[in-house]
């Protein structure tokens, strides 16, 4: 992919962090779950779910990145943090498109200008996820 279609919140190497609710709002489900929502998301969007950020040591988050001031539509369930307009600033880690970007790297591919997962469809996802017994 090409510097021209990459949106300028993704650095050009390395892994910066992006002020949430300004370049994105970010929904973050840890380990497995967050696996699940991914996986859902994907078939849902026949592969195309929109930028997805994966943490990949600790917690193993998985970061849904949807348009600024969305997140705010909904009431997300326990387990999904909300990352947008808030009181105090949240900053969320975004790789570049290619290179080293270790902890972090893109779990559906780098996206292209204006790209972002759909917060109702992410939405319907987490909350069926999370509501679900563990092993479910």
């Amino acid at each position: 992919m090409t510097s021209e279609k990459l949106p300028d919140r993704v650095p050009a190497s390395g892994v910066r962090l992006r002020l949430a609710g300004v370049h994105f709002d970010a929904v973050r489900v840890r380990g497995v779950r967050g696996e699940a929502v991914l996986h859902h998301l994907v078939r849902a969007t026949c592969a195309h779910p929109g930028p997805v950020v994966g943490e990949l040591r600790r917690g193993r988050w998985t970061y849904f990145l949807a348009p600024p001031g969305s997140s705010k539509e909904h009431p997300w369930p326990p387990g999904a943090a909300c990352f947008g307009p808030c009181a105090r600033d949240q900053y969320v880690g975004v790789p570049a498109a290619d290179g080293n970007t270790y902890p972090l790297s893109w779990r559906a591919g780098p996206p292209g200008v204006g790209e972002f997962v759909d917060p109702a469809l992410l939405f319907a996802v987490v909350t069926a996820q999370l509501c679900l017994p563990p092993d479910g």
